[in-house]
């Protein structure tokens, strides 16, 4: 192919601007490479940028120093236990060998920094080699002034990760805030105050100039980005990838209507994300029923990388499985809302149709969503499934689609609501003909919940009895800091979805990132990272962080091999 068929040359060309994506570019930079971000939306950031931030990192610098150990033996354990058999060992050891150094060397040469996070268990704690905090990392706070203009391109968080809609606060922070821990109420008027004394910045955006989790994530690889001259170019989608002798060399795309082909000398990084809002790949992959309309992430990503590489012979993995959690509609959001929190406060039941309870409320979210879809298929009426609570635990707690009642009460909802978005009634008897469920089962199911919260002890699901369970509870309340009696009228119902945060199904890969064929072997050129890969963490999600940590651990990995192409021909890359 002559050099003029080409619009644009780089080494790298890294398809997608989330937190992979970026990191991706930058360590290619690092190690003398020319690469590029392009990204179809007209905002960055991605997936990531309205994330947590999180990313689980086992053996993580920051343990020692925070009171903890890891090993890397106990991390092969947990993962090799957690994911069942389902991820081929080396992928798993890529990753725990590579997830400390990734962070070091963020640290060392672009200042992007991440401190861990103690009290945060992994979601497994008490399987072999689990840890009750430590492992996973939250990114530094950053100061979005730094940034420019190039702020206002950088996609916004969800209000649901803010205090009062606006506010940004770390995990440590939201910690403290959601269960009311030692000194809350302290912490949020020093919060508010901070924000609104900030008058400069809030004449410019009601957006906090103080940048944490995902928006610190994305706001610190950008400014790296920016002061380290990688580009970024936006509202290029990719439409294909460009392949000569079995070997991938660039992509062709679409710019503002042009298309465009440019040639990547060293590889392509498809970094672009999962297909959640992609109906037809819904259908055809994951479990039924399922809506576009359940997924909580933002409506951008639709499987063009993985799509890309299965055009071109690659094997695809683990696509019926999803970054699951149970969501719910908020009228006039882009896309439903993340329970995380919620589950977990005492004074709150889940149920199905018929009235009965179907698992433990405060368990790790992906499990919340499987037993939805194990109960339903049961024929138990589980999608939606129901959270009831009473006037007490609105009072006190938040719940999606609304703020605690002691800051935005009822009355401030808009009416049209009530009966549509939540259900009220001052009976549970009234409440369950309005919600179509079985009004003596659940009965019967709040009284035995009323009597777990008097013993603290859950006879049928166990919920409180791990620091996963605990993690987001109120520690005022005892015996069970999970366990809470829902008696006080009106009573409240919202219908849960199946929902995720994305889905974790896509392109194969080896323990550097390269995509595989069918037959297993590595297409050259080719890197996929992300949700656009099949997702290292298998049927399991280890921990909070479980997908950005490994999204820019292998977004690391692969822009390394690829420094190292020149060092070893492809004949001797393909038999290693």
């Amino acid at each position: 192919m002559s050099q003029s068929s080409w619009d644009q040359e780089y080494d790298v060309v890294v398809v997608g601007s989330g937190g992979g994506g970026m990191t991706a570019a930058l360590v290619a930079h690092g190690h003398g490479l020319k690469s590029v971000v392009v990204e179809k939306s007209d905002k960055y950031g991605g997936t990531s940028a309205v994330s947590g931030g999180g990313i689980w990192i086992p053996c993580n610098d920051d343990i020692a120093r925070t009171g903890g150990s890891d090993s890397y033996e106990e991390a092969l354990t947990y993962l090799k236990h957690v994911t069942g058999g389902e991820v081929p060992q080396a992928r798993i050891e890529a990753y725990l060998q590579n997830a400390p150094e990734m962070v070091r060397y963020l640290a060392r040469m672009f200042d992007v920094k991440y401190a861990n996070v103690p009290k945060y268990p992994d979601y497994y704690p008490k399987a072999p080699g689990g840890k009750e905090g430590w492992r996973s990392m939250q990114p530094a706070a950053f100061d979005a002034k730094q940034l420019g203009e190039e702020f206002d391109n950088q996609r916004e968080s969800f209000k649901g990760t803010l205090l009062m809609g606006r506010i940004a606060m770390d995990q440590i922070e939201a910690h403290t805030l959601f269960s009311r821990g030692p000194g809350w109420i302290g912490l949020t008027l020093k919060m508010v105050f901070k924000y609104w004394l900030d008058i400069g910045w809030r004449l410019k955006t009601h957006r906090d100039r103080r940048q944490v989790l995902g928006q610190g994530m994305v706001s610190a690889l950008r400014y790296a980005m920016m002061r380290n001259d990688v580009p970024l170019q936006l509202q290029t989608g990719l439409e294909s990838l460009v392949e000569e002798n079995g070997r991938v060399i660039g992509v062709v795309v679409s710019q503002n209507g042009r298309t465009l082909r440019y040639r990547a000398r060293r590889g392509v990084v498809l970094a672009c994300g999962g297909f959640e809002s992609n109906p037809q790949m819904r259908e055809q992959y994951l479990a039924k029923p399922t809506k576009v309309e359940w997924t909580a992430a933002p409506p951008i990503n639709h499987g063009d990388g993985i799509r890309a590489g299965s055009a071109l012979g690659a094997r695809l993995r683990h696509m019926d499985l999803v970054w699951g959690s149970p969501t719910v509609s908020k009228p006039g959001a882009a896309q439903q809302i993340t329970l995380f929190v919620e589950r977990g406060m005492p004074g709150c039941v889940a149920v199905n149709r018929k009235g009965l309870r179907f698992v433990n409320e405060a368990a790790a979210y992906p499990d919340f969503r499987n037993a939805m879809y194990e109960d339903d298929a049961k024929g138990n009426g589980c999608i939606p499934a129901w959270l009831i609570f009473d006037a007490t635990f609105r009072y006190k707690y938040p719940m999606g689609i609304f703020l605690p009642g002691q800051i935005e009460p009822d009355s401030k909802l808009p009416k049209d609501w009530l009966d549509k978005v939540y259900y009220r009634a001052d009976s549970l008897e009234t409440l369950s003909q309005k919600i179509g469920v079985d009004t003596q089962n659940l009965l019967r199911t709040v009284a035995k919940m009323n009597e777990y919260a008097r013993t603290g002890v859950d006879t049928e699901f166990h919920k409180g009895e791990t620091a996963i369970d605990t993690y987001y509870s109120d520690p005022s309340v005892k015996p069970n800091t999970c366990l809470g009696p829902i008696v006080k009228p009106p009573f409240y119902a919202v219908p849960m979805w199946p929902g995720e945060i994305g889905t974790k199904g896509g392109l194969d890969v080896d323990e550097t990132a390269r995509v595989l064929r069918e037959d297993g072997s590595a297409i050259e050129g080719l890197y996929a990272i992300g949700n656009t890969s099949a997702a290292v963490m298998g049927p399991t999600y280890a921990g909070a962080g479980s997908t950005l940590g490994p999204a820019m651990t292998f977004g690391y990995v692969a822009a390394r091999d690829m420094a190292q192409a020149q060092e070893k021909p492809a004949a001797s890359r393909a038999a290693a």
